[in-house]
């Protein structure tokens, strides 16, 4: 390789990789695309969508008191790409958000067609989001979903649309020829039917087909490089994203983000030596710094005096690529190599909660009452406990291990390969005046009607996820005079609404609210990809656990028509492509508790999706195309924010941002498995600067003498970042960093580090740092 002026030995690794592609390539070109025996191209991205970890409303429990204060673990969008050589191609994204965002949609398309032209497009181009109830809200379009993050926010918005186009962006260029493969598998203990009073309105003779009240099947699809070797996993699985609870403050991704993060640690840690290593540490997390780093000191009077001679730095100016350049997983990572994704996505989880111990009443910690999910008649006490009560982080670590260990085993014996065509179709529907034909039982048909967009007096009670306040309750099919008042003055609705949204007795009135402009959805996005006999059908809501069932079962029925083959795997995407609340069956509806109210458009909204579905699904199976349907409006331009920008942040006098304010203290060891090592430094508001594919917190463990090597980072479960400030409007704030020590970690001197942004009272960034004392790990 010499004639290319790459004569140093460290040079070659590095280029074999890109001769190897473009040999590749040359050889698609002149061979119409039989490259090998894989019929596809795959490609897997990632990037970091973690948005501002202060002042911003979390979305998902609409708690205007829930407000983002520090990070858990960072967001991301995992993206796959599947492409026949010379044909069809679909992209499917998965989002650590609570779901995705019909105008997040709209932009990140138009920068996909400004790029690649057609190649990817709003009809092969799926965003679904895992619905984690800890990620900053204010991205959504409509008034109704970003009323408690005080309207829109730019920045949550914007670090969607950036993030999800880098992601697929990595997706494409990784794309090279590979295998796909499929399996499915039961998880019988992460999910718990959240709404049985419900469930069991529905016919006995439909509940007798299933064995349980919640799907429990994970589908997972296993990736595989023909060069490279497995280079990912996409699972679907429904469980709620609410282990974490309606008064957290951190950024999280939840159980799912947290089952993706551990499965890519112990690929890197175990399937890159062995697909078929099952190693975990005792905490149940996989082992990833533990025999990565070693240290040469055995002795511990030794490994003090070391410690000792490095004490808390002052805080020091830095550089925006410093906090990014020692993040644990980007120096880790080998270069030339495709890194490993894993996703795991969201599906019909209307009704399901991780929170499996069951609900109950916080005042006498006695069962809540079955049908209405209330404590004397009160639905505030009333709350879902998961795995690790009373501690919601043990619970996530828990829901999302369980996720973790089935999607392993999945992967490691994953062995029925995907083959066939690479399609989808795409149709945009209004749903607020859709005429539905359903058959009736004596024979022949009706035409019934969807409404507009309505949300029921059950919806303000919220679940067992996260009670509502007030006097509201689920299963409320009256309302009551003084709320009927106070909806009047916001939106009276029409007679016939009323009718059209019997039983629900109308709370609010959202599809017939225009001002300042739309409150909710009318023209909705539905979606199928196929990908050989994988069918993905992506929904715009959350659909409940029987409402899947029939969607699933109605749409496989015209696939495998006309002798096309049972051999079918239909997956439901939740929360994909924009959202608009639940979908439960019509009986459930009757029933109206908090997803029945939060059926927006009407009892008859489940058979609308099975008819425009089996639309699809039939455009599909015949290779025709269908209709593009009515455009949903783009609303950028109208949006309204009332969150105040960061004005300046300050420090006392004699201080500096990044300075200790409260040191390990000298001469300390802490135990791994046992201790927790808490420091706090003087700081300034995350929102100055996300730190993208960077980390606000770093724990390093010393190497020789003097080399310090990122070790944990504020994209590890074990280490949390929070920030708070005395007062509201104060320009002073404080970043704690908590590293709770796991026991795989390496005995050896370790210290925290803080990276931060502030600004002037000019408006100009900068940038610094600052580090703990040393101390020993033993």
């Amino acid at each position: 390789m010499e004639f290319l002026g790459i004569a140093n030995s460290k040079d070659t690794g590095k280029y074999r990789g890109l001769w190897a592609k473009f040999v590749i390539l040359i050889l698609l070109c002149s061979s119409g695309g039989a490259v090998s025996g894989s019929e596809y191209l795959i490609g897997l991205g990632s990037y970091d969508i973690t948005g501002p970890a202060a002042d911003v409303n979390m979305m998902g429990y609409a708690n205007t008191e829930q407000v983002a204060a520090g990070v858990h673990f960072r967001l991301r969008a995992r993206t796959f790409i599947v492409a026949e050589p010379q044909g069809n191609r679909v992209a499917f994204v998965n989002l650590d958000a609570c779901m995705a965002s019909q105008l997040v949609k709209l932009k990140v398309v138009e920068r996909l067609k400004a790029r690649y032209g057609d190649l990817y497009t709003e009809k092969n181009v799926a965003i679904s989001g895992i619905h984690t109830h800890a990620g900053p809200g204010g991205y959504l379009q409509y008034v109704v979903y970003i009323v408690t993050s005080l309207g829109f926010v730019r920045q949550s918005f914007d670090v969607l649309v950036d993030g999800i186009e880098k992601s697929i962006t990595q997706a494409h260029e990784n794309l090279a020829p590979g295998s796909i493969f499929v399996n499915k598998g039961e998880i019988l203990d992460a999910g718990v039917n959240r709404s049985p009073s419900a469930y069991l309105n529905n016919p006995a003779a439909e509940r007798s087909i299933y064995k349980y009240d919640v799907d429990k099947d994970m589908t997972l699809l296993k990736f595989v490089d023909d060069q490279w070797g497995p280079v990912g996993s996409f699972n679907w699985f429904a469980t709620h994203g609410t282990s974490m609870s309606r008064s957290n403050s951190l950024i999280s991704g939840d159980n799912k983000g947290a089952a993706a993060r551990f499965m890519e640690d112990w690929f890197e840690e175990n399937g890159a030596k062995s697909a078929y290593s099952h190693e975990f540490a005792a905490d149940g997390i996989p082992r990833r710094v533990s025999n990565l780093l070693y240290d040469r000191h055995d002795n511990h009077h030794e490994l003090l005096e070391l410690a000792a001679s490095f004490q808390s730095r002052p805080g020091k100016p830095a550089t925006r690529t410093l906090s990014a350049a020692r993040r644990v997983r980007g120096a880790l990572r080998q270069a030339d190599k495709p890194q490993f994704v894993s996703a795991f996505c969201q599906s019909n989880c209307g009704d399901v909660s991780p929170n499996v111990l069951g609900a109950f009443c916080t005042d006498t910690g006695l069962p809540c009452e079955f049908n209405h999910s209330t404590c004397g008649g009160k639905n505030e006490l009333c709350y879902g406990r998961g795995p690790g009560y009373p501690d919601e982080f043990e619970s996530t670590r828990i829901i999302g291990e369980r996720q973790l260990k089935k999607a392993v085993d999945l992967f490691n014996k994953a062995s029925e390969k995907l083959k066939g065509k690479v399609d989808y179709r795409h149709t945009y529907v209004d749903f607020s005046q859709l005429e539905v034909t359903l058959p009736k039982k004596g024979g022949g048909s009706e035409v019934v009607k969807t409404c507009p967009a309505a949300m029921g007096f059950g919806f303000a009670a919220g679940t067992t996820d996260g009670p509502g306040a007030f006097d509201f309750k689920q299963g409320d099919d009256k309302g009551n005079p003084f709320w009927r008042l106070v909806r009047n003055v916001l939106k009276k609705p029409g007679q016939e609404q009323v009718e059209c949204q019997s039983p629900k007795p109308i709370l609010l009135d959202t599809g017939e609210m225009k001002e300042p402009y739309d409150w909710a959805p009318s023209i909705l996005p539905i979606q199928i990809i196929r990908v050989g006999q994988l069918v993905i059908l992506s929904v715009p809501g959350e659909f409940t656990t029987m409402a899947g069932r029939r969607l699933r079962d109605a749409v496989k029925s015209v696939l495998t028509s006309g002798g096309n083959g049972e051999n079918v795997h239909v997956v439901i995407a939740g929360l994909t492509n924009t959202y608009s609340q639940y979908i439960t069956t019509f009986e459930e509806y009757q029933v109206q508790r908090y997803e029945g109210a939060s059926t927006l458009y009407g009892p008859h909204t489940l058979s609308a999706y099975i008819q425009e579905f089996k639309k699809l699904a039939t455009a599909l199976t015949s290779g025709k195309s269908i209709a593009e349907g009515p455009q949903p409006p783009d609303l950028l331009d109208k949006q309204i924010s009332l969150l105040t920008p960061v004005v300046m942040d300050g420090t006392p006098r004699g201080i500096s941002f990044g300075d200790c304010s409260s040191d390990v203290p000298q001469n300390s060891t802490f135990k791994k498995g046992h201790d927790m090592v808490t420091v706090t430094f003087w700081s300034a508001c995350p929102r100055n600067d996300l730190m993208t594919e960077g980390t606000f917190a770093l724990v390093e463990i010393l190497h020789g003498e003097d080399t310090w090597v990122p070790a944990y980072d504020d994209d590890d479960f074990c280490l949390r970042f929070k920030w708070s400030r005395p007062a509201k409007l104060s320009t002073r704030s404080q970043a704690t960093i908590e590293w709770r020590i796991p026991q795989s970690a390496t005995p050896g001197v370790y210290r925290i580090r803080h990276f931060g942004a502030s600004k002037n009272f000019v408006g100009s960034i900068r940038h610094f740092t600052g580090s703990s004392s040393a101390f020993v790990v033993a």
